[in-house]
């Protein structure tokens, strides 16, 4: 005699078959690592106590994402000049998804230079870190304390 299934276990069945379904996805998205990404930029601005700086450039991830980001750095202390870099480049720490970079950073620097100079400077966001580094041109002296902003261009 056949065997007859009941809506109630086929309706089971499908749950059951669901719910492997979602995890069988979310499972390699928790099991990711970090992404290794990188800033390129460049940046002019100004200091006469408070200190201003804008720029852009493109965020580039291992897996293959790339962001264009617009750069915003403002601060206040005692500092004074006017710079440039070129050729900055960053390397972030603590992105699962690129855009995990956007945000303001907290950043506090002591600088001095004249004519051609090299910059390097590390900024935070709770457990992501940038590390800067550039070199331009410009004159500069002073310490400040401020932020340093990516948005998306």
């Amino acid at each position: 005699m056949p065997r007859t299934v009941s809506p109630a276990s086929i309706r089971s069945v499908q749950i059951v078959a669901l719910l492997a379904a979602v995890v069988g996805f979310a499972a390699p998205a928790f099991a990711a690592g970090p992404l290794d990404c990188t800033l390129r930029f460049s940046m002019e601005g100004w200091s006469a106590f408070y200190k201003t700086a804008e720029g852009e450039g493109t965020v580039s991830c291992s897996n293959g994402a790339r962001l264009p980001v617009r750069i915003s750095s403002r601060g206040g202390g005692i500092t004074f000049g006017k710079s440039r870099i070129d050729n900055g480049r960053g390397e972030f720490s603590g992105i699962y998804d690129i855009r995990d970079v956007l945000g303001g950073y907290a950043a506090a620097e002591a600088h001095a230079g004249a004519g051609r100079s090299t910059k390097a400077q590390v900024v935070t966001k709770g457990s992501v870190s940038l590390a800067l580094t550039g070199t331009g041109s410009g004159w500069d002296i002073g310490v400040s304390i401020g932020s340093f902003v990516l948005s998306e261009r």
